[in-house]
């Protein structure tokens, strides 16, 4: 099971560094999101994740640790905040500048 999540890991991050090496918004902004997403997988894996087991210590047995579920939300909520702001910014610069490429040039190669 962990060698299955090594490798969604290991996809999920090398399919948002290849979209963030595009010249393009979009594309920049979809591998900003698959690097997020692997981040928050790989942080959430390390929490070791414990089914049943209670929360807060001082119960018999193994608790579960609180702090890498707290940050995956944390990541979550501040993730989609900056993906929009991001999604917006980008529309901005295509209004203003008609490409979305990320330096705001037209290289004249039609892509």
């Amino acid at each position: 099971m962990s060698a299955l999540l090594a490798l969604i890991i290991g996809v999920l991050t090398a399919g948002g560094v290849f979209l963030l090496l595009r010249a393009q918004t979009y594309p920049v902004v979809l591998g900003l999101t698959l690097l997020s997403y692997a981040v928050n997988l790989f942080l959430f894996v390390m929490g070791r994740l414990i089914i049943g087991a209670p929360p807060l210590a001082g119960a018999a047995g193994p608790t579960a640790d609180p702090l890498p579920q707290a940050l995956v939300l944390t990541a979550i909520v501040i993730g989609f905040a900056m993906t929009a702001f991001v999604i917006v910014l980008a529309l901005r610069a295509r209004a203003e500048w008609g490409n979305d490429h990320v330096d705001g040039r037209d290289d004249g190669g039609g892509r």
